[in-house]
């Protein structure tokens, strides 16, 4: 599975959420500062924030940080998938799950 994929895959589990995702140019000026997006409440609906100009690694890890916040025991995931978001929740993603 390559990254465009994983992608799709993520998106409509967030979106199966009822979750606005907005893809949105981030730039900071300080060079040592990186800003990938999250999940957050505006106006009181829960909306992710991906930054359109991130990698795709870590786009693809700001989708999966952000499903860790939902219950995911009952609905199905793709294996591939679903390994992946655990390995993100505990810091060793490596990603090397869709090579």
């Amino acid at each position: 599975m390559d990254e465009e994929e994983i992608i799709e895959q993520l998106e409509e589990l967030v979106r199966g959420f009822g979750i606005e995702i907005r893809y949105e140019p981030m730039d900071i000026e300080e060079e040592t500062i990186k800003v990938v997006g999250g999940l957050c409440k505006l106006r009181g609906e829960k909306l992710l924030i991906i930054n359109s100009k991130s990698p795709m690694r870590d786009r693809i890890k700001t989708f999966a940080q952000a499903l860790r916040s939902f219950d995911l025991d009952k609905i199905y995931i793709k294996p591939a998938i679903r390994a992946l978001i655990e390995k993100v929740g505990t810091g060793k993603a490596q990603y090397g799950i869709y090579r």
